[in-house]
């Protein structure tokens, strides 16, 4: 797609699935370029979550550009997730008063244990729902929803891939892409973190850090949302037939089951 913000700018393509971020140059500037990002920008940017927000400008098209401070950094790695200063911040994204003021005002969708079901039943393949584990483990998410009222749910990143986690030259850590930001019960989050890098038995070390308290119920959650985020896992890897992600992903299902009887 062409796109024209005009004043001098040279746009570079930065790849990704959606083809909207670019790099952006003019004389000695440079900006990170995104098209149609998430309407509450300006609050992150405020909250030092992302990176500095340097203009916005809608184009003849009608989309919106954003430009932000173009940060010379990395991505986390997938052992860096399991640190303190990962934890900490997803706390600060979750309790940001800024963050839940905003998007309530822009609309923010909600994101329901119900509504998770509802998307994860079709996902399985008819092979998958014969499997004596996965049918088991289905009716008990069915029989276990959380039952957090909607007046607790906080803001939600909804995709905390490591590599949307970017550790400026000068260490400082900010967190990206929020196209899937919705509000859900915290533990939505912090399942799905936990289960793809984090080590079972180092999971209240983790969540110590995040800072909250670790009570029965917030462990019951972050166990079903973890179970359904193996389960959203498993059905995807058996589509593409990534079967060693596949069964390491029943494997931690099996385990996270047996805790969430025992429990």
């Amino acid at each position: 797609m062409a796109l024209d913000i005009s004043d001098g700018w040279s746009l570079y393509p930065l790849g990704g699935n959606t083809g909207t971020a670019f790099m952006g140059t003019k004389a000695s500037q440079k900006v990170f370029l995104k098209q149609n990002a998430s309407p509450f920008l300006a609050a992150l940017s405020m909250e030092g979550i992302t990176p500095r927000l340097v203009w916005t400008k809608r184009l003849a098209s009608g989309d919106v550009m954003t430009a932000q401070e173009w940060l010379n950094g990395r991505t986390l790695r997938r052992s860096e997730m399991r640190e303190q200063r990962v934890a900490r911040l997803l706390h600060r994204v979750h309790h940001s008063n800024l963050l839940h003021d905003m998007l309530l005002k822009v609309g923010g969708r909600f994101t329901t244990p119900a509504q998770l079901l509802t998307r994860l039943q079709p996902a399985l393949a008819s092979d998958l729902r014969q499997h004596p584990l996965i049918q088991s483990a289905f009716v008990a998410l069915q029989n276990e929803q959380p039952q957090l009222p909607k007046t607790d749910y906080e803001v939600c990143h909804g995709d905390l891939n490591h590599k949307n986690w970017l550790l400026s030259d000068r260490r400082r850590l900010y967190l990206v892409d929020w196209d899937s930001a919705s509000f859900a019960d915290p533990a939505y989050d912090l399942g799905a973190l936990l289960c793809e890098y984090v080590p079972l038995e180092e999971w209240q070390r983790w969540l110590q850090d995040y800072g909250e308290r670790l009570t029965p119920d917030l462990l019951a959650r972050v166990n079903w949302y973890a179970r359904i985020h193996c389960l959203t896992v498993i059905a995807d890897s058996f589509h593409q037939q990534r079967f060693q992600i596949m069964n390491q992903h029943l494997i931690l299902l099996e385990k996270l089951t047996r805790e969430s009887v025992t429990d």
